[in-house]
């Protein structure tokens, strides 16, 4: 694979995210899920992307952005802190050792003191987070979004507080979403699970949802190196089986996935499909996954995808924001959009892709 290309596409990525607005969609949630100057989940995990690039490219463009929008939104108010809202916290951790400002300190230490409130962020069955968002508490409901948008925060806020009960926690609750949420028969995960129902609602495994396990289980370890070893061989052992579901159900016209993941009439969805070959890769990397069984998984994905990036950096065929369905035309009527999470997933693939254990495999 060219270099140059992967350069080119991470600089194109980039620089439509961090102008993305969404003006022309008719939004049906409080907040914008498009806008990069709002703060919820979708602009939290673009941010993400983003500190990612600048971590190799050390932009000051990037890096200047990443402190106004920090210092904007802060300025601005949080109107509601929730499992969604909390996104774009991991990014401030980091941000944070960049450039120390005590506001930045101060805002980790309350959200983080928030999370293990259970008057603030709320438990429902079994301890397990509900998970809130902006304008709803969804009671007794858990999603595996949550692993994503508020356990990661929680491990690197651990980690920079010398906080170790918020590390235990969020391990805690990795364990609980693999309880409820994993479907051994399939060796996916459901989107969620309802305790008033007790019930994993229409039992779909939704392409997004199981990537954010893919790529966010390996955040984690990379994050806690020092993790119980028990811990870390029983989440691995959950991606292991995960993944090779994902190779079984790539599909074989273009080398991604659908938005369900077991419907090959549902539509190849581009934030999922980046982020299983993000985690994919890393696994092959780090020898957790076979590479000579994993190689043509990773190569039949390649040779289609940089098509869905467009001349001006969006990527396309990107599912809107995803609330828990009952069924799969649910997820398959969801329109797609250029997203800052697709942007971002993207970028988190194409820095993987940099990597230079790479440049001689699939170079």
């Amino acid at each position: 694979m060219n270099r140059e290309t992967i350069y080119d596409a991470e600089k194109r990525v980039t620089q439509c995210m961090m102008t993305l607005k969404g003006t022309e969609v008719k939004e049906r949630f409080p907040v914008s899920l498009i806008d990069v100057n709002c703060w919820e989940w979708p602009q939290g995990i673009g941010l993400f992307g983003l500190y990612r690039s600048y971590v190799r490219n050390r932009s000051e463009d990037v890096l200047a952005f990443l402190l106004k929008w920090y210092d904007d939104r802060l300025r601005e108010g949080i109107s509601e802190k929730n499992v969604n809202t909390t996104s774009p916290m991991l990014t401030l951790t980091y941000v944070y050792e960049l450039c120390p400002k005590p506001e930045y300190r101060a805002w980790i230490e309350e959200w983080a003191d928030w999370t293990m409130d259970p008057n603030g962020l709320l438990r429902t069955g079994d301890e397990c987070i509900q998970h809130m968002i902006t304008g709803d508490k969804n009671d007794g409901e858990m999603l595996i979004d949550t692993l994503f948008m508020t356990l990661l925060f929680m491990v690197r806020a651990g980690k920079l507080l010398g906080r170790p009960e918020l590390i235990a926690e969020a391990n805690f609750q990795v364990l609980n979403h693999i309880k409820y949420l994993y479907d051994k028969t399939h060796r996916l995960f459901y989107h969620g699970w309802n305790f008033d129902r007790n019930d994993n609602y229409g039992k779909i495994h939704w392409g997004r949802g199981n990537m954010w396990y893919t790529v966010g289980i390996m955040e984690l370890l990379e994050m806690e190196p020092d993790i119980d070893p028990s811990l870390r061989r029983f989440f691995l052992n959950i991606y292991r089986q995960q993944a090779d579901s994902l190779r079984r159900l790539q599909d074989p016209a273009t080398g991604q996935w659908h938005t369900v993941l077991d419907d090959e009439s549902s539509y190849i969805e581009m934030s999922a499909s980046a982020g299983f070959l993000c985690g994919i890769l890393k696994g092959i990397r780090l020898g957790v996954l076979d590479e000579q069984e994993y190689l043509p998984v990773v190569r039949a994905s390649l040779a289609t995808l940089f098509d869905c990036i467009a001349q001006d950096g969006a990527v396309r065929q990107v599912s809107y924001g995803t609330p828990i369905g009952e069924n799969a035309d649910f997820y398959k009527n969801i329109p797609c959009y250029t997203m800052t999470y697709g942007q971002a997933v993207m970028l988190l693939l194409l820095e993987e892709l940099l990597c230079p254990e790479w440049e001689k495999t699939l170079g």
